[in-house]
């Protein structure tokens, strides 16, 4: 049996349906009933008969941090990916990200040691591993991570939660953890997904910026996922990175792709160190939610290029171009738009 974690969000629904199109036992931990919806509209992308592969899916009500209802999700479970995550950006949000994403994580960890799973697979970010003071010098799996940087509280819990992990290494758990760059896929088009760009761009983006970061497709990070698990290479993590892509590129093919007008202004680093000012004093004063950190303003423009030949040497794997990966998102970005509005 194998168990997902995370079974409701982007990777763990475009994960379950390559599982379960494999014809592997499938259970899955969803937290609330109406986020199951979400997974059957990703199926029916790929498969017209689609509820058949739905319905073979065993799902548990779950939360990870609750140990007792994890421990009925373990029964008979050999192998898990650990999907689940809370993505946030929000400095206010630190301690809710430990508690899911550390705390979370060391408990599914400590499960798969006490049931005895054979291997875990553990899906990370780039944001975990850290940079180069040379923009132009690839960052790989072996680029050390500096404490001392000012890292958002999104990429300090990653890390701590990858910590866990390589603890349950230590504890005789073999693990697999990838770090997938930004992740493209289709079905969650709010929050915190890269959907959510989609449909920004959609409605009219009047700013673009200059840095540069990894973009990789969404069935390419699960592929990659299963075929490690699948191997027998155990206790090394892999960059999941196609291509290394400014936003304004970004913005521009994905605007091309819908056929809509990008973005015209750059938001220069004034601009940008004045809007997350504003935006911490909006939070002080009014107490609304934050859109924009200090870290994230920062690595709007910043150049943070990634090395995929890990993987690719590994696995003799090759990645999905951005390219193609945009023009497919999007066509589904509109059949979704047009079956909303009629």
């Amino acid at each position: 049996m194998i168990l997902v974690t995370g079974g409701t969000g982007l990777v763990g629904a475009h994960l379950l349906y390559e599982l379960i199109d494999g014809g592997k036992n499938v259970r899955a931990i969803y937290r609330r009933e109406k986020t199951l919806k979400r997974v059957k509209h990703v199926f029916s992308y790929f498969s017209d008969d689609y509820e058949p592969l739905f319905d073979a899916i065993e799902w548990v009500e779950a939360d990870i941090n609750n140990v007792p209802k994890l421990q009925d999700a373990f029964k008979g479970v050999k192998y898990v990916y650990h999907c689940a995550a809370f993505v946030s950006f929000e400095p206010d949000k630190y301690y809710q990200l430990r508690k899911i994403n550390i705390e979370g994580t060391a408990n599914i960890v400590n499960l798969c040691i006490s049931h005895s799973v054979k291997k875990l697979c553990y899906v990370s970010s780039i944001a975990a591993i850290g940079h180069h003071q040379n923009p132009e010098k690839l960052i790989d799996e072996q680029t050390p991570w500096n404490p001392e940087d000012d890292n958002s509280v999104y990429a300090i819990t990653k890390y701590g939660a990858e910590l866990e992990v390589w603890r349950g290494t230590q504890e005789g758990i073999d693990t697999v953890i990838v770090n997938p760059g930004i992740i493209l896929g289709a079905g969650y088009w709010k929050g915190g997904s890269s959907g959510n760009l989609f449909r920004k761009i959609h409605n009219g983006m009047r700013y673009y910026v200059n840095g540069i970061v990894g973009y990789v497709d969404v069935f390419d990070v699960v592929n990659a996922m299963i075929k490690l698990m699948e191997s027998d290479i155990k206790n090394e993590n892999f960059i999941l990175v196609s291509e290394n892509l400014s936003f304004k590129a970004f913005q521009h093919k994905v605007a091309e792709a819908l056929s809509v007008v990008p973005p015209k202004k750059e938001a220069k680093p004034w601009l940008l160190n004045l809007a997350w000012r504003l935006d911490w004093l909006k939070h002080k004063l009014l107490g609304k939610r934050r859109s924009l950190s200090k870290q994230a303003a920062r690595s709007a423009i910043s150049i943070t290029k990634y090395d995929n030949s890990k993987l690719k040497n590994a696995l003799n794997f090759e990645f999905k171009s951005i390219d193609e990966s945009i023009d497919e998102i999007c066509e589904r970005y509109l059949l979704d738009l047009r079956q909303s509005e009629g």
